[in-house]
């Protein structure tokens, strides 16, 4: 299932790249990240939600919405 994470706080292509390496981190390898969203399979990667908002958050944005 492809999930998109509404992001507040990124603003620039470096906000873009500490998301990347956050996710790069928690073995996330199918994404697609860009100023504001998040978009990741979590079947292919077999992950859940709650790994991903954490690494979001941990780059230092907050996670405001996601389906």
């Amino acid at each position: 299932m492809e999930r998109t994470f509404k992001i507040e706080g990124m603003s620039c292509s470096h906000c873009v790249m500490a998301v990347k390496k956050e996710l790069n981190k928690v073995s996330v390898s199918d994404y697609k990240v860009e100023i504001g969203t998040v978009v990741v399979d979590t079947d292919k990667n077999n992950l859940s939600y709650e790994v991903i908002v954490k690494a979001i958050e941990t780059a230092g944005y907050k996670v405001i919405s996601f389906n």
